[in-house]
């Protein structure tokens, strides 16, 4: 029987003939990891395609739509890069102790695991959730200001979880699977069959849409429970990358159609019947879309000229801040203008990308104004 280690990380040995082997390379895993920035660069590039209005009518409107998957790709991304955290950090602690210490050390890697995650999300969460939340809140009648539903919508995004407010889920759903993601990642250490429950939330998908009690008590976050599949697949497949396996060259067939027939298929639904499914079942497409994407597109950036990576990377290193900023703050300044489609995009990519640098480095200074007062306060108590 083929295990799911087998589908998602095989180590193939490309085939012997001469004429295969002359002419065609194993695919590299690892490209996926050497141009994470570039990948991610390219996946925000599409939420913001996906963004950016155009009329239903239009003959690109099925494939703006499909500019949704970019987030697909980040939750697949960000798996991998969290099983490379977590197995580096196991591999430094894994000297035997008695049992109270294990699970003194066990708790304090989780911990520091979160503390690190967090430390990149949720600062620059706060700046623009406060420029966000607080002029819509205190835009009211002063006695009339929900100051609890304010302070929550700040510190979590909690109107996303209890009415589905979509202004920034990508955000709380991060976030939610961060705290998943240790627990997980523990239990593929102790067996890998255990990669086998990434099924559990598809299967869950089809329940939140059709059993009725459950889709009345949790199916306004469908948008959450369809995307974390993706992300334990990620995981899954983290190790495989980490390991530097290959794909025999045999594989790119497969893949260009599994690539083909999801694209395909997710086009034509978008297209044609858009508002007519349940939007769960093409982010079950979205899985293998994603995935096959990702390593085309991994093996497309090891024959991209240079200023294209350069491009891709930096639009990857400031991926968070164009995602809170491009749409609130700038696009939907530019959509009474007007203008077309590829004016409207363009536009907003111009503002958004020295807008969100910016905003990195001002949540960058502030960040380290208070670490140095926290290391200076310490040294004087010390």
């Amino acid at each position: 029987m083929v295990s799911l280690s087998e589908i998602c990380s095989p180590s193939i040995t490309p085939p012997t003939t001469a004429t295969t082997s002359h002419h065609m390379k194993p695919i590299q895993l690892s490209d996926i990891s050497r141009y994470r920035s570039e990948l991610m660069g390219a996946a925000i590039i599409m939420i913001m395609l996906f963004h950016v209005p155009v009329p239903r009518a239009d003959l690109f409107f099925g494939l703006k739509r499909m500019g949704n998957i970019g987030v697909d790709m980040f939750l697949f991304l960000s798996g991998i890069g969290l099983w490379f955290s977590w197995a580096k950090a196991t591999a430094a602690d894994n000297m035997p102790v008695p049992p109270q210490m294990a699970a003194k050390r066990y708790r304090q890697r989780i911990m520091q695991f979160y503390r690190r995650r967090f430390q990149r999300i949720y600062p620059t969460w706060l700046v623009v959730a406060c420029l966000y939340y607080m002029p819509q809140h205190l835009g009211v009648t002063l006695g009339h200001i929900d100051w609890t539903d304010m302070t929550l919508d700040i510190l979590f995004n909690w109107n996303f979880w209890t009415r589905d407010e979509l202004t920034f889920w990508y955000i709380p759903t991060i976030m939610a699977l961060y705290l998943l993601s240790p627990y997980y990642m523990t239990l593929l250490q102790r067996d890998r069959s255990y990669q086998w429950l990434a099924v559990v939330p598809m299967v869950w998908c089809v329940m939140v849409q059709y059993v009725t009690p459950i889709h009345d008590a949790v199916g306004h976050i469908e948008i959450f429970w369809s995307r974390v599949p993706i992300f334990f697949l990620g995981i899954n497949c983290g190790e495989a990358i980490r390991r530097r396996d290959t794909l025999s060259p045999a594989m790119l067939p497969l893949i260009a159609v599994l690539f083909a027939m999801a694209f395909g298929t997710s086009l034509w639904l978008e297209q044609m019947k858009h508002g007519l499914f349940p939007l769960f079942l093409e982010r079950m497409l979205y899985i293998p879309f994603a995935v096959t994407l990702i390593i085309l597109l991994a093996m497309a950036f090891r024959r991209s000229p240079r200023w294209i990576l350069t491009a891709m990377a930096f639009c990857g290193g400031i991926s968070l801040e164009i995602y809170l900023i491009h749409v609130q703050f700038i696009l939907n300044k530019i959509i009474p203008l007007h203008i077309h489609y590829w004016p409207t995009f363009l536009l907003t990519l111009v503002i958004t990308l020295p807008a969100a640098k910016l905003l990195q480095k001002l949540v960058q200074l502030i960040m380290g104004q208070l670490y140095s007062r926290h290391t200076g306060t310490a040294k004087k108590q010390s």
